[in-house]
């Protein structure tokens, strides 16, 4: 299980997180991993795990303070409730625990699902010190590609009706003109398709692709 941390934020705030250790003491390659619009909750931990057992230094953040909802209304309340600008700036220090951290080789990617793909597309073109960044079925309202330092790869369900198909390919082509790199991966299935703990909406064989080409993105740009 990860174990819960402190650092400081861009600005100086005391902020949280959990953070999950690759097996050894050899340095590795690090991960910021984004929440659900649930919170820093269990299946969370279990992919902060998942990353580290890949061989990455993995933190989860939490921009919820150790909140998490039990369910969509409440989740619904503390998305449309979360200071977006303060989110970023949690990022921003994540970056810098990571960078610096004793098991870490300085090079940080960021990834996360939902509220937490929408938060990785929007510090991939707001922050410094990204090397890759993989959002799954998440989109700002807004996304500057000429920002963009890192090479993005989204994992997008067709059957999503909030982070579509057509706002990603948008994206993937704002991308492309700004002469950048970005993937969009296409899965025949419904939003969160990644989550085990919901059944009604989880699928296996999109998950296990996702996951198998997510884990060659990274070890591509962030190495190991």
């Amino acid at each position: 299980m990860p174990t819960r941390v402190q650092y400081q934020s861009g600005r100086g705030r005391e902020v949280e997180g959990e953070l999950a250790l690759p097996a050894g003491e050899a340095k590795v390659p690090a991960l910021i991993l984004v929440q659900e619009w649930w919170g820093v909750n269990d299946h969370i931990r279990a992919y902060a795990d998942r990353y580290a057992a890949e061989g990455f230094l993995t933190l989860a953040v939490d921009l919820y303070d150790g909140a998490v909802a039990s369910d969509k209304d409440e989740a619904s309340h503390r998305m449309d409730g979360l200071d977006w600008g303060a989110a970023l700036d949690h990022i921003a220090g994540a970056i810098a625990f990571l960078e610096a951290h004793e098991r870490s080789t300085g090079k940080v990617g960021i990834t996360g699902f939902c509220m937490g793909g929408a938060i990785t597309f929007s510090a991939a073109c707001s922050l410094h010190g990204l090397h890759a960044a993989v959002p799954f079925y998440g989109v700002p309202g807004s996304f500057d590609a000429t920002r963009v330092e890192a090479p993005i790869l989204a994992h997008i369900a067709e059957r999503d009706t909030w982070a579509t198909p057509a706002i990603a390919k948008r994206f993937a082509s704002e991308m492309a003109a700004a002469g950048k790199p970005m993937d969009v991966e296409l899965y025949d299935a419904d939003h969160a398709f990644m989550n085990m703990a919901r059944p009604e909406v989880f699928d296996a064989a999109c998950a296990a692709r996702a996951w198998t080409r997510t884990a060659a993105f990274l070890h591509k740009h962030l190495g190991n």
